[in-house]
C-alpha cells in the first residue's frame, strides 16, 4: 500500500488533534476523518486493498474497546476500594463496641 499525498491526511490529523494530548484524545469522528483524507488523496489507478482496510477498521475497533474496558475497570476499582474502606469502618465499629460491652460486663472479648 502507498500514499502519494500523505499531507492532506497529516493536515486532517494535525487539526483535529491539535488541541488534544497524543493519541489517548483521539476518537472514532478522528479516525474515519484519517480514513476519508487516506481515500481522497490515495491513487485511483491503485486504490487501498480492502483487506487494509479492513484490517484498520478492526485495529482501532479493538483500541476503541481496550480504551473503554480500562475505564470501566478504572470504574469497578474504585467502587471496590469505597465497599473496602467501609469494610474496615464497620469492622472497627464493632471492634469498638465489642470493647465497650466487654468493659461494662467485665469479661474478656474473644477476638
Amino acid at each position: 500500500m502507498t500514499v502519494t499525498a500523505t499531507t492532506a491526511a497529516s493536515s486532517a490529523a494535525n487539526a483535529s488533534s491539535s488541541a488534544k494530548s497524543g493519541l489517548s484524545g483521539l476518537n472514532s469522528g478522528d479516525f474515519l476523518k484519517l480514513m476519508l483524507a487516506q481515500m481522497q488523496q490515495q491513487d485511483p489507478t491503485n486504490p487501498l486493498d480492502q483487506k487494509d482496510m479492513l484490517a484498520q477498521m478492526a485495529q482501532f475497533s479493538q483500541l476503541s474497546s481496550s480504551t473503554e474496558m480500562a475505564d470501566t475497570l478504572k470504574t469497578i476499582s474504585g467502587q471496590l476500594d469505597s465497599v473496602v474502606s467501609a469494610q474496615n469502618a464497620t469492622q472497627d465499629a464493632v471492634a469498638a463496641l465489642s470493647d465497650k460491652i466487654s468493659a461494662s460486663t467485665g469479661t474478656q472479648a474473644e477476638a
